[in-house]
């Protein structure tokens, strides 16, 4: 479950940078770091869904070891 933890921290990183990209590139009319931005909140939800996904396997095999 640990590295699902270490997934998750990193993608909500990923995202708050995401979001900070993006406003900066609002604020200045910027289009590259608006995607620059966006792009790295998508990275952030993948990373996210990645941790999920390591946390749900490894209770998958908790339960077929208790079996």
């Amino acid at each position: 479950m640990a590295d699902g933890l270490m997934d998750k921290a990193k993608g909500a990183l990923d995202k708050a940078t995401g979001n900070a990209k993006e406003a900066a590139g609002d604020a200045r009319d910027d289009k590259g770091q608006q995607a620059e931005g966006k792009l790295d909140q998508a990275t952030g939800t993948g990373r996210d869904t990645l941790g999920d996904a390591k946390d749900q396997a490894g209770n998958l095999q908790d339960r077929l070891k208790k079996d």
